[in-house]
């Protein structure tokens, strides 16, 4: 259980981060902020638990503790999570298998706050400084669409395939915008995005391809 683990860095004297999620907003009006939650399902419920049980330990204890909400993440690594790696990824191998990428119906009024594995890492490694209890958003700051993806990775792989558009089935409990409020990760932490998804696409679509050659085909 995750008390057992802080139990186990309290009795280290060991600093803590570990991996809240944007999921413990729900359908939240953007830009979400820390203390405006409203889980809709188990995994953002069990993470905003994990929350307040941090909390409570960064008024008793005096170690570091510090909880990072990762928004929608993409980047190298993620190929494990099969159905559930991002579509950043999905997306790229549909295009590479010469199939038309499908979205849902106005993907380009569907906006995620899409972040970089290289800007995970960023928030990690400065979430090691001491003083810096707390919970965070790591995000861009930006909502782009699941269009923009498509576009971008079109652009990218120098691909011009139709895209196909499919109902939405999930309307009603589909989170439609989602957009970090990271002013407080700034100030705290001193994060500041480096990654566009321009950028982050362009640096991920070799091993995209690599993936893709090695382990799809």
């Amino acid at each position: 259980a995750y008390k057992d683990l802080l139990d186990l860095a309290v009795s280290h004297n060991a600093n803590m981060i570990y991996a809240s999620s944007a999921a413990t907003y729900g359908n939240a009006a953007s830009p979400q902020k820390v203390g405006r939650e409203a889980p809709q399902n188990v995994y953002g419920f069990s993470k905003l638990s994990m929350d307040y049980l941090s909390r409570d330990y960064m008024k008793k204890q005096s170690i570091n503790i510090v909880g990072l909400r990762y928004f929608n993440v993409y980047g190298a690594g993620e190929y494990f999570k099969n159905s559930t790696a991002s579509m950043v990824l999905q997306f790229g191998h549909q295009l590479l298998s010469g199939k038309n990428p499908r979205l849902f119906e106005d993907s380009d009024k569907i906006l995620r706050d899409f972040i970089y594995i290289g800007d995970i890492i960023q928030a990690n490694i400065k979430a090691m400084q001491p003083k810096t209890s707390g919970i965070y958003n790591v995000g861009t700051g930006k909502a782009r669409s699941f269009q923009d993806i498509v576009d971008i990775l079109q652009n990218e792989l120098g691909m011009t395939l139709a895209c196909e558009y499919i109902p939405n089935p999930f309307i009603g409990s589909y989170q439609s915008h989602t957009e970090a409020d990271i002013q407080t990760t700034k100030d705290a932490l001193g994060y500041e995005p480096s990654f566009e998804m321009e950028d982050g696409i362009k640096a991920y679509v070799s091993e995209i391809k690599r993936i893709y050659q090695e382990e799809v085909k």
